[in-house]
């Protein structure tokens, strides 16, 4: 493993204090997303040590706790409870996992909030600090079950499949981290700080594979509640064959891609007809065409199918291991993990940061610290807090308005990051063009637009422009010299290609903030690679992992777009770090997020587990520390999942099910986990005879951690949600009923709720655009019309749309 060329010049956080006040499930990950950004974390535990130090044998600190420092305060003491007042006191944002009445009196996020007014405060809970479910117990499986996940993974007339690894809680982090940078950002234009109440349930619902927000290309916009209510046989979208060496994934959305593969197959006269350049026409004539695929790659390894598919422009990955992630030609040449030394000597590979910086990674500087390593120094050089200063009333605000964004992106993970800036204000203008349009704007029934685009899109305007045009071209130039931020996630080299790489945009204004999201990352021997997050998936281990054990050929992450909305906020977050610190500096600043490292770090604990213990992870659920159970319940494919963490939780589980908890064969934790079989069998017999609800309760009631499988569509009356206000309903002329959607990212005290206004048409907004931003008259804009340089829709005549769309 190599240092990956760690940043070391100025950091865009640099001089920000936060205080790291969490400990476990995730939730370091927010504050080391931070320092690698260049905050100045100092991480809060108590002398004995925080909880999660022990987690994977000191693995997981080694992951989650670099570039930071300790100090161990006992905050049951005066002197440790003086001492954590001032270093808050010192702090401009503190991240905190504690739920109400977990610290002592005085020292909750609550009363920080009111005892420093300038201080944003990131509240990570698991169900967030209000509602009936506040208080349950909850893991990783849970948060799947729950948060709609679950439903949608498996196979037809199989149980739910539990995904591997800690996605839920690791995305979490990641959106705390861009709404711990929100807040900052407002406390800089107005001085006041923010308690921003974020939940692990909430974020799971927004991020992991959003049940209310735009998904990939196949899906053709059919939003994730009109999906089928059992899971969805989704092989055919990204299908998987075997090869030589094990399995290979292939990618066909577009006409040129099949042509590709039409021409590798040598131009069977079968599939010939034009119509199979449709993507729904392919999916229909899957059972026929599939077949002729998997007899080609039978006969090849996965390396000759991926030179195959490069050669014939037919997206291409190989499923890799655990292990062979770790070996990985891409990840090592840019340096994607860093050796770690654990406590006891042995050394780990860990993730190095997901993000670059100007070209240089902002990875691992220093390694987790010691309990209380810099206490001393920390302690030392603090001062009493002045005493705060009355902050006036200031309403809610949306702490992005006067921010312009050109906003390039395509598919996913490029709506999703300009949907998140325009429910903050910016002004989000989507550059686009009828010859190569917006996979998102695909629709299976030829409608003008989607739901699903509907989401991704919202407070965008359209304009529809000719980049290949050197006209097109000097008039991006213009605007670049009037905005603020420019969002692209192209194949890398496209814009250089066009004299629009980041350096070009820079040259125009040196204020600019370029924000470039990719598969596998703008250098090293993959980055001409065709990627989409299927690919990326397969390739870095999780494809693999996301399968029944059972069955070889079971891999069960076709329908989810995990890690586009992750990747968005991950590029979001280092976005607006750069515009804070050009507030400081007065330049700009180039982000790049490669996809396959988003998933790599999110997957780094096991990864690093899997190089002490090779096997350690395989397929189906990676927590070995915790044995989870997904049990059929009264009804039609009705299931709960229940976790047995410790022998208190089993203790407690076997005074719901009324049977012994001495029992030899379960009292241990590796007792249950050789005899798993009998585990499940006792609670089946508990559980199926009862609803998921009734189950989910009694177990809760005893402090068990258990959740029902929840859908997408009995969200709309989930208690939590309703009481928190999640949901809202979003409307549109184009479509034809009002859609669910998410409100906004955390409860705050001063961010408003996003204001929508509905999503575009392909050059809707052209003109307006063109007089507003650069001041062309109406001749000069027709003109621009005339010769193809600007475009506008082809649909003259549409519903009147109102300024807002009543969220």
């Amino acid at each position: 493993m190599t240092d990956g060329g760690a940043q070391r010049n100025p950091l865009p956080l640099e001089g920000v204090r936060v205080v790291d006040h969490t400990d476990g499930h995730g939730t370091e990950s927010v504050a080391r997303i931070l320092a690698d950004l260049g905050a100045d974390v100092v991480r809060v535990e108590p002398p004995s040590g925080a909880r999660s130090r022990l987690l994977a044998s000191g693995v997981y600190d080694a992951v989650h706790n670099a570039n930071k420092t300790s100090a161990a305060l006992d905050l049951a003491t005066p002197a440790g409870h003086a001492d954590y007042l001032r270093l808050v006191g010192s702090a401009a944002i503190l991240v905190t996992s504690f739920r109400p009445g977990e610290l002592p009196a005085g020292l909750d996020a609550e009363d920080l909030a009111m005892r420093f007014p300038g201080l944003v405060v990131a509240s990570l809970t698991e169900y967030g600090r209000t509602g009936p479910y506040r208080d349950l117990a909850a893991t990783e499986a849970t948060r799947l079950a729950l948060g709609g996940v679950l439903c949608r993974s498996g196979l037809p007339d199989r149980e739910p499949l539990l995904p591997p690894g800690d996605l839920a809680a690791e995305s979490a982090a990641a959106q705390v981290a861009f709404v711990a940078l929100v807040g900052y950002l407002n406390r800089l234009e107005t001085g006041a700080g923010d308690l921003l109440d974020c939940s692990v349930y909430e974020s799971t619902v927004q991020t992991l594979d959003p049940g209310f927000g735009i998904g990939g290309s196949a899906t053709g916009g059919v939003p994730a509640f009109d999906g089928p209510r059992g899971r969805p046989d989704a092989r055919h979208l990204y299908p998987v064959f075997p090869c030589l060496d094990g399995w290979v994934r292939i990618c066909i959305l577009s006409p040129r891609q099949w042509q590709g593969m039409f021409r590798w197959l040598g131009e069977p006269a079968e599939f010939a007809d034009p119509k199979y350049g449709s993507l729904v026409e392919r999916f229909r004539a899957s059972g026929r065409i599939y077949p002729v695929i998997g007899r080609l790659f039978a006969g090849l390894t996965r390396a000759e199918v991926m030179s195959g598919g490069d050669a014939h422009g037919v997206p291409t990955a190989g499923l890799a291991t655990p292990a062979e992630v770790l070996d990985n030609e891409q990840l090592r040449a840019r340096g994607a993990f860093v050796e770690a030394v654990l406590p006891d000597g042995r050394t780990v590979p860990v993730p190095n940061g997901v993000v670059e910086l100007d070209g240089a990674r902002a990875g691992l500087r220093t390694p987790a610290p010691a309990v209380g390593a810099h206490t001393e120094q920390v302690l030392s050089a603090l001062t009493e807090p002045a005493p705060p200063e009355a902050t006036p009333h200031l309403g809610r605000a949306l702490p992005l308005r006067g921010l312009r964004v050109l906003d390039l992106g395509v598919i996913v993970v490029g709506a999703e990051t300009g949907r998140l800036l325009a429910d903050l204000g910016a002004d989000v203008i989507k550059v686009e063009n009828r010859a190569f349009p917006d996979g998102s704007r695909q629709t299976l029934d030829g409608s003008p637009l989607s739901a699903g685009f509907a989401y991704g899109h919202r407070t965008k305007r359209s304009l529809g422009l000719d980049l290949r045009s050197a006209a097109g071209k000097a008039l991006f130039l213009d605007l670049v010299r009037r905005s603020d931020v420019v969002l692209s996630n192209f194949k890398p080299g496209t814009l250089e290609s066009l004299g629009l790489a980041a350096a070009d945009l820079a040259a125009v204004n040196p204020r600019i903030v370029t924000v470039e999201s990719s598969a596998f990352g703008s250098t090293g021997p993959w980055s001409g690679k065709m990627g989409y997050g299927p690919l990326v998936r397969a390739a870095v281990g999780l494809s693999h992992l996301w399968r029944f054990p059972d069955d070889p050929a079971g891999f069960s992450d076709a329908s989810t777009i995990y890690p586009d909305h992750i990747a968005a906020r991950i590029g979001a977050a280092a976005a607006l770090a750069l515009v804070i610190a050009r507030r400081r500096t007065g330049r700009g600043g180039h982000v790049a997020v490669a996809q396959a490292e988003v998933i790599a770090a999110q997957l780094g604990t096991r990864l690093a587990q899997e190089s002490l213990t090779p096997g350690t992870i395989s397929a189906g659920a990676t927590r070995p520390e915790v044995v989870d159970g997904v049990y059929r319940c009264a009804g039609d494919d009705e299931w709960v999942v229940v976790s047995v963490r410790d022998d208190t939780d089993w203790e407690r589980l076997a005074d719901v099910l009324e049977t012994d908890p001495t029992d030899p064969h379960l009292v241990r934790h590796d007792d249950r986990v050789a005899h798993r079989a009998e585990l499940d069998h006792l609670v089946t017999d508990w559980t199926q005879s009862r609803t998921p609800q009734e189950a989910m309760a009694a177990l809760q009631h005893a402090g068990v951690p258990a959740a029902r499988m929840q859908r997408i569509p009995e969200m709309l009356d989930d208690p939590q949600l309703g009481e928190r206000r999640f949901l809202a309903t979003m409307a549109h002329p184009l479509l034809d009923r009002e859609v669910p959607t998410e409100r906004w990212l955390a409860v705050s005290r001063h961010l408003a709720d996003a204001d929508p206004t509905p999503a575009p048409l392909l050059g809707e907004h052209s003109r307006a655009v063109l007089a507003d931003v650069l001041g062309l008259d109406p001749t000069t804009i027709e003109r621009l019309v005339a010769d193809g340089v600007v475009e506008e829709p082809e649909q003259r005549h549409l519903p009147a749309i109102a300024p807002r769309i009543g969220i």
